[in-house]
């Protein structure tokens, strides 16, 4: 079992508990002294520096919301002069205003160190070739992943996304041992190589590091199977710092929060409620090292529930389970609430259709109605229409026993579906059109 740093990822609950409280200490005092925007937020609340005493105050500091890093565009909530900042990175602003982040020289040495836990945690040392298919650019993934890599030692290939043809040459001719890329793009990466008859003794690749999407412990099980890798889950946003929040270790049993830089809570979305251990609900991070853009209790909007036991692997960071949907990305279908990683579930545990699919949302008169699209698999296109319509009578019976929800399901044509090699769009909404 490979640790990069025992010091801190095994260390004692009472030792780490002490460095989070004198850690979260100087971040608040940081962020009332520097941000305008937390020294109001404090004031209004009747918090001063001086009352955080320690880890058992956090509760009394006040939420960050997305909307105030948009409020506050580009550089309101930055805590340190513009020359300290060395790298600004920022989302797609596809909903609004950009969300930009900005990094220290020490806020870089961070990013690289939890990444670095990140890729050990699935096996990788100085020796592997690391293949990393995330995007480069504005985009945290793929210089997140790229810097724990060469912090490690490991060579890096940054082919960054897409040109999948390229993927799969370099791939041979390189002789890449680990991928990082979104779990949907594996998918993707596997059906090209079975079509494309390549001898698969040929591909070294013995791990996988995917997230930046939720996906489903059957989809990984199908990622295995088909890529021949381990697959493992990494966590990140880029408003707490990127890539390396947290990870999965080969035990596959939550992500290990690297919490002596993020420390985690679990709320009731809708009340802000603190919940305990094993209560799933919205996570929430305070970063407590960051100098640049230092956030307290950032509500993520990712739903995840955490555990504390000490895990098989030595580790004894607080773990989070995998992401199962955003709060923003629920469907409220019929008064049912519908995340799309429960249906891939379906479908994937059914095993008889091709792992591609998308959800549908409209209105049929006053009420919502929800059609699941899903590729065929080249046998099952060539089959007779009576077996097509029993597996659709089979999911649609599926769908509804899992979800409480009845649902039209299609097959269609193998390759119908868009392919994404980003995050996959999984639903069209067309209620609000």
């Amino acid at each position: 079992m490979t640790i990069w740093n025992p010091k801190y990822e095994c260390m004692g609950n009472d030792e780490k508990h002490s460095l989070q409280g004198d850690r979260l200490r100087e971040t608040v005092a940081h962020v009332y002294g520097n941000v305008p925007f937390y020294k109001k937020k404090m004031d209004d609340a009747g918090i001063l520096p001086g009352d955080i005493k320690g880890m058992d105050n956090l509760r009394d500091l006040p939420f960050t919301y997305k909307d105030d890093l948009r409020d506050n565009y580009p550089y309101g909530l930055f805590a340190v002069p513009m020359d300290e900042v060395v790298r600004i990175h920022a989302s797609s602003g596809t909903t609004g205003k950009r969300t930009v982040v900005g990094y220290t020289r020490g806020d870089i040495d961070i990013w690289a160190e939890v990444t670095a836990r990140t890729i050990s945690a699935c096996g990788a040392t100085r020796s592997d070739i690391l293949q990393n298919a995330y995007g480069y650019g504005l985009f945290t993934g793929g210089l997140g992943i790229h810097y724990g890599a060469e912090k490690i030692g490991m060579a890096v290939i940054p082919i960054s996304g897409g040109n999948t043809k390229r993927q799969l040459e370099l791939m041979l001719d390189f002789g890449s041992t680990i991928i990082s890329c979104t779990p949907s793009y594996a998918l993707y990466l596997a059906e090209v190589i079975e079509e494309s008859g390549i001898d698969r003794s040929r591909i070294k690749l013995k791990a996988g590091i995917f997230g930046a999407e939720p996906w489903s412990e059957n989809m990984r099980r199908d990622i295995e199977r088909r890529l021949g890798v381990l697959a493992l889950d990494i966590y990140g946003l880029s408003e707490i710092i990127g890539p390396g929040v947290s990870q999965e270790c080969p035990e596959k049993c939550g992500l290990h929060i690297n919490d002596d830089h993020f420390v985690p809570e679990i709320i009731n979305p809708d009340t802000e409620e603190v919940l305990d251990y094993g209560e799933k609900g919205e996570i929430v991070f305070t970063t407590i090292t960051k100098k640049a853009l230092p956030l307290l209790r950032y509500r993520t909007r990712d739903i995840s529930k955490l555990a504390n036991e000490v895990c098989a692997c030595g580790r004894t960071s607080v773990r989070m389970e995998k992401v199962t949907g955003r709060t923003d990305d629920m469907l409220i279908i019929r008064g049912v609430n519908v995340f799309p990683t429960q249906i891939e579930s379906v479908l994937l545990e059914l095993g008889e259709t091709a792992p591609h699919y998308q959800l549908i949302v409209s209105k049929a008169g006053s009420m919502d109605a929800l059609e699941v699209q899903v590729e065929m698999t080249e046998a099952l296109f060539s089959d007779e229409v009576k077996r097509i319509e029993d597996l659709e009578r089979k999911l649609r019976f599926n769908i509804e026993s899992a979800l409480a929800i009845s649902a039209k399901v299609t097959l269609v044509e193998p390759k119908t579906l868009a392919r994404s090699e980003g995050k996959a769009q999984r639903v069209i909404d067309n209620r609000n059109i």
